[in-house]
């Protein structure tokens, strides 16, 4: 078996499950819309989407990504994405989106 980042195969960067009766599930995806990421795992964690902060019912901070297209957006640009900020997390404190995506001169992947 070959190392992800050696192999010539992507097919393990997402894939699009047209048949899901929640696609596509945001607006505004540009490229192939990525399903791998369905439920983002930078939810419990900082991050560039346009998220915006709330408090549940039971009293906890929760995100609402709904505006967010980040993990979706392309197979091999959302993977990209994903590996990115994962590799160094930060947990989300709770606190409202103080710099949302798109910011000037920058790309969410570097």
């Amino acid at each position: 078996m070959e190392p992800k980042d050696s192999t010539a195969n992507d097919a393990f960067k997402g894939f699009t499950n047209s048949e899901c009766p929640f696609y596509p599930c945001h607006q505004g995806v540009k490229r192939d819309f990525n399903c791998l990421f369905c439920y983002c795992p930078l939810n419990a964690y900082d991050c560039p989407g346009p998220f915006k902060a709330f408090t549940s019912k039971n009293g906890v901070r929760r995100k609402d990504c709904s505006a967010c297209t980040l993990p979706h957006d392309g197979y091999t640009q959302s993977w990209a994405f994903i590996q990115k900020w994962l590799a160094q997390p930060v947990l989300w404190d709770g606190g409202e989106q103080t710099r949302p995506w798109p910011r000037d001169n920058e790309d969410p992947k570097e």
